[in-house]
């Protein structure tokens, strides 16, 4: 051994031992080191069944109940994050119709008589109905919490009478391999007699001398759609209505149309300066909507007959 050795050994040695203190303390930082977590799984519940039991309150104001009830402040982000932890997710709740009991007895009677209506038969039904686009954009979006695949349960559905005011009234028909064109209603109200001289006779009429004897026409309840005189009209044309149940727009396929026309609107580079613009992007995306979109929206109606009778007559998920 060299002289000297045995320090520097005794010095290599206490090195090591101070290196290795000071990995175990490394270590043990590691393993319990960190914010305390806040708030605690019991707690976390308690925040998720808040949101549950008031789908529309904000994140924000989970956090101000939270800090009531326990004396702990928590942001609205930790909020957020333990409620998609949850399973709960901020979405747009669907708007439909109130239904009455009344309602939801008609509608169950009307599928049930229907259930046994096939494609083919569907398929000579002219699906018709009128709808309302807004010139300026829907910035008041109102959320609410809910889980995945939830969209259509009774407590995440608003529902809400129409109509938006600055609008601009539209009405057209679509059935298998045809569609009428987009037809927009000037202003004043519609009469049975404007409904004559603007819907029936220049369109509906055409497609009942086209398809023949199993032409059906649908339309809803609207007052100006039950005179008299409409009916005295489809009567002398021959054509066929389909009785239709109050307050069901999700059973008519039109409406997905009217949806997909409304996104395709949405997404059209034009100046929303007035009404004519809004009608000029309206009637250019009907024109181009595919036959394919109309047609898959009509052969839905087996689908949607079910479906509502499972729900014994409730809002349908179309």
């Amino acid at each position: 051994m060299l002289p000297g050795s045995s320090t520097s050994l005794t010095a290599l040695f206490h090195g090591c031992g101070s290196h290795l203190k000071l990995l175990e303390c490394v270590c043990s930082r590691r393993q319990g080191g960190g914010r305390i977590r806040s708030p605690t799984p019991s707690e976390d519940r308690y925040i998720v069944l808040s949101a549950k039991r008031n789908r529309r309150t904000t994140a924000q104001q989970v956090a101000n109940q939270f800090l009531a009830a326990s004396g702990k402040q928590i942001s609205r982000k930790t909020v957020a994050r333990r409620l998609r932890g949850g399973g709960l997710y901020a979405r747009r709740p669907v708007v439909c119709l109130p239904l009455t009991r009344q309602h939801r007895t008609a509608r169950l009677q009307w599928c049930r008589e229907h259930r046994n209506w096939t494609e083919q038969d569907w398929a000579c039904v002219l699906f018709s109905d009128v709808s309302r686009f807004s010139l300026p954009s829907d910035c008041r979006r109102q959320l609410i919490w809910r889980e995945s695949g939830t969209a259509y349960r009774p407590e995440n559905i608003q529902e809400k009478d129409r109509y938006p005011t600055c609008s601009i009234m539209v009405w057209a028909g679509i059935m298998i391999n045809g569609h009428t064109r987009l037809h927009v209603v000037a202003n004043g109200t519609m009469t049975g007699q404007r409904y004559i001289d603007e819907v029936l006779l220049p369109h509906v009429r055409l497609f009942r001398g086209a398809v023949g004897d199993k032409f059906v026409f649908m339309d809803d309840n609207a007052t100006c759609h039950r005179t008299l005189a409409v009916q005295d009209c489809l009567d002398s044309e021959g054509i066929q209505r389909l009785v239709w149940p109050a307050r069901s727009p999700d059973l008519n396929p039109i409406e997905n149309v009217w949806d997909a026309l409304g996104r395709q609107v949405a997404g059209r580079n034009y100046p929303r300066t007035n009404k004519n613009t809004l009608i000029r992007a309206l009637t250019g995306e009907w024109d181009k909507l595919p036959q394919q979109l109309l047609d898959n929206a009509v052969q839905s109606m087996v689908r949607r007959v079910e479906c509502c009778i499972t729900l014994h007559g409730g809002h349908i998920p179309y």
